[in-house]
């Protein structure tokens, strides 16, 4: 009794934070629409990315968590784990393990770099799709104790499925300040 008790509320919990990337993906989508080509192609250097890369970056990422999450739950329900050992993140939140594990500027892992380019309206279509993609990963994990299921990220290490949509709330949080900036610095080149 005890152990379906617990379950349900990390599971209860893995809804909520499954809501909260929902509504940090629509505040990430509202804050890139309706941007011309030249204000989403803006970069403030050759090096820096643009607010197009921001949004390719991002539906990267997704995808790379979201399929880590696939993979570790199939490795779970099959007695083949992807990560085992001692997670060093264990009971930390995702600003936690960001705090320990990243550099003030982190370079993003060479799968998440943008690629391909094309039209910010191609990314933000595609990181809409990713709910239903998050929506069928939540009914996947029905069962199954979100804590248990670990797939290490490149940077930061074992996060298990809590963490990992932690992170994705809190990259697209991250982001949206930069676009934040970018937005604020092309508002006052236009003045």
């Amino acid at each position: 009794d005890y152990v379906l008790n617990n379950l349900k509320k990390k599971n209860m919990k893995l809804e909520k934070l499954i809501e909260e990337v929902e509504k940090t993906r629509e505040k990430f989508i509202a804050s890139c629409s309706g941007l011309t080509r030249e204000e989403s192609n803006f970069k403030i250097s050759e090096d820096s990315w643009s607010i197009t890369d921001i949004a390719e970056h991002i539906v990267r990422a997704d995808w790379g968590g979201t399929n880590g999450i696939w993979y570790a739950a199939d490795g779970y329900k099959n007695n083949t784990p992807v990560w085992s050992g001692e997670n060093e993140n264990e009971g930390l939140s995702i600003e936690e393990i960001v705090e320990k594990t990243w550099l003030k500027h982190q370079p993003a892992p060479e799968p998440a770099k943008p690629q391909w380019g094309g039209p910010i309206e191609f990314w933000l279509i595609n990181l809409k799709n990713c709910s239903a993609t998050l929506s069928s990963t939540y009914e996947m994990l029905k069962g199954l104790d979100p804590e248990k299921i670990i797939y290490p990220h490149p940077i930061s290490g074992p996060l298990n499925v809590l963490q990992r949509m932690e992170f994705l709330r809190y990259h697209m949080e991250r982001h949206m300040k930069q676009i934040d900036r970018k937005s604020t610095r092309l508002n006052s080149s236009h003045v």
